[in-house]
């Protein structure tokens, strides 16, 4: 209907044509395969009516667009019309500083408006919003307004004005969920797009801070931005994210994950590859070690690439306590994730091949309490593991007043009955719950989530090989380990390959004096982030400085 109104008028004079501008008769899908040519743009007419009734058409059935037909205060009698969309847009900005420009005040300035300089004058002298565009076609029309812009379109003229005015409803900055603190920022990335590119640029105040910006999604075209810094990143690095979100062809880009499958380096592997943020200083601190940020519209949790498995164990935290506090925090965190992924299969493996391993009162205590009990430990481990990811899982979708209650009360409850009702042994509560526990304190939740997957992997292989299957799943998880890449870097660096200067910042921490050299394993250009000899320093005697 669109092409026949458009023909029409082109065969009455009243729009331009040219062979780029006649739409074709034969209709194309609007959604083009890859190493397709993209359709021509329709460029605007000069035609009022023609432009009005164009996108009329375009925005049917959307009730939030907004059109407003006024005559501009002239002479001539100026038609023009703005379209907004309502629900993206600033209504006192549309209304106190766009049409104030446009209406009566414009006579009083001085500045006679006619036909033929109407989008010069109100582009340069009327409109006094900070950000004025022009576009030539239909589509940068559509998808300026779907921006949260407002067109204005005047009589006699092909082009449209573009005014920012974008407004709505959006998040407030609020404290993190998922990586809280109890020293440090409590701001937290949000769903707007400016916002956490805002939060960034607080941070870290240099021109040397550059963000690419670009749109994926053939119908979302959500924002995407490379952020890094100059002389800091490894441009090799900047060049392949680029590259590779640019291969990206999806309708639809929702979340960071829509994002982050598409450019791994591996395309199976329960580990995380990319790491991910909900906190701007640990971003900030990961740009300023040479890696690259990959912010997502309408997504809290930025991507940080590249990373290796160690730091997936690291906080933010761990940067605001004192060195020997944090090493100490490290080191526990470390220990707890050795046993949420080995002390069920361990148990397993003891109690049910290896029993002289353990000192005869506890044999016998164990024994004790074992018997009559109708299943084996292994089964008992399998059995309450799976009950408790139910009510982990049940306690993630309840709502938060009621989700931790049902979760820990839940867990007592069913714990207590079982080994009331003499369906499982005490020691089998007691290995989950301490392996439930220590998951709990991997900072990273894709992290812990591959190791409660690889948990009942181990507990299996320990059930029917005792200790050497154990050893057989350690191997072939540490050769995976040993295989995996983030964007060229070792997943398990610094230690493997060893690197001894980067081991600084692994398990342990060293003061902030002794951190004069940014990661080796990111490969920035810029090694030195720091002059020499910044530690601490008594006073002499007299009161100076050695």
């Amino acid at each position: 209907m669109l092409k026949r109104f458009w023909r029409q008028a082109v065969e009455q004079g009243k729009v331009q044509s040219s062979d780029k501008a006649q739409p074709s008769d034969k209709t194309q899908p609007q959604d083009k395969a890859p190493g397709h040519q993209p359709q021509a743009p329709q460029p605007l007419s000069v035609n009022y009516d023609a432009n009005l009734q164009a996108l009329r058409q375009i925005f049917n059935l959307c009730p939030d667009i907004v059109f407003h037909e006024f005559i501009i205060n002239s002479e001539e009698g100026i038609r023009a019309f703005i379209v907004y969309a309502s629900s993206l847009c600033d209504h006192r900005t549309i209304g106190d500083q766009l049409m104030k420009s446009i209406l009566p005040d414009s006579t009083q300035k001085g500045v006679k408006i006619t036909k033929a300089n109407a989008v010069e004058v109100l582009k340069e002298k009327l409109i006094s919003l900070a950000e004025v565009d022009i576009v030539g076609d239909l589509q940068g029309v559509e998808d300026k307004v779907l921006q949260g812009n407002a067109a204005l379109l005047v009589e006699g003229s092909a082009q449209a004005i573009i005014a920012n005015a974008r407004g709505g409803e959006k998040r407030a900055i609020s404290e993190p969920d998922t990586e809280p603190s109890i020293r440090g920022p409590k701001d937290g990335f949000v769903e707007d797009f400016e916002t956490n590119m805002t939060l960034i640029r607080r941070r870290i105040k240099t021109s040397r801070l550059k963000f690419m910006i670009t749109e994926k999604g053939k119908l979302t075209k959500t924002k995407i931005a490379i952020c890094y810094i100059e002389g800091v990143a490894n441009p090799q690095v900047v060049d392949e994210v680029r590259q590779r979100i640019e291969r990206i062809n999806n309708d639809s880009v929702l979340e960071g994950n829509y994002i982050e499958e598409n450019i791994m380096d591996e395309k199976f592997s329960l580990f995380p590859l990319i790491q991910y943020t909900e906190r701007p200083d640990k971003a900030c601190s990961c740009l300023l070690q040479g890696r690259v940020l990959i912010l997502i519209e309408n997504s809290n949790m930025p991507l940080i690439v590249p990373t290796t498995f160690i730091a997936m164990l690291q906080a933010a935290e761990d940067y605001y306590h004192n060195s020997l506090a944090a090493s100490t925090i490290r080191i526990l965190r470390f220990i707890a994730l050795n046993m949420a992924l080995l002390l069920p299969a361990v148990t397993v493996a003891v109690f049910s091949f290896h029993q002289e391993l353990l000192p005869p009162p506890l044999v016998s205590t164990v024994a004790g309490a074992r018997q009559g009990l109708p299943l084996s430990i292994s089964l008992e481990i399998i059995l309450f593991e799976f009950t408790f990811e139910l009510l982990r899982e049940a306690g993630v979708r309840l709502p938060k007043t009621i989700g931790q209650a049902i979760s820990t009360v839940g867990g007592l409850v069913i714990g207590d009955a079982a080994v009331n009702a003499g369906v499982v042994s005490p020691i089998s509560v007691i290995v989950v719950a301490i392996t439930a526990i220590a998951s709990f304190s991997v900072p990273n939740f894709e992290a812990a989530f591959s190791l409660r997957i690889l948990r009942f992997s181990l507990i299996l292989a320990a059930s029917v090989l005792g200790g050497i299957g154990i050893v057989f799943g350690l191997m072939i998880i540490l050769i995976h380990l040993c295989s995996l890449r983030s964007f060229g870097v070792p997943y398990l660096a610094p230690f493997a390959p060893l690197i001894v200067r980067d081991l600084k910042d692994s398990i342990v921490r060293v003061p902030w004096w002794a951190l004069n050299k940014r990661p080796r394993t990111n490969r920035t250009p810029n090694v030195y982030r720091k002059g020499k000899a910044q530690g601490p320093r008594k006073p002499k005697k007299g009161g100076g400085q050695s």
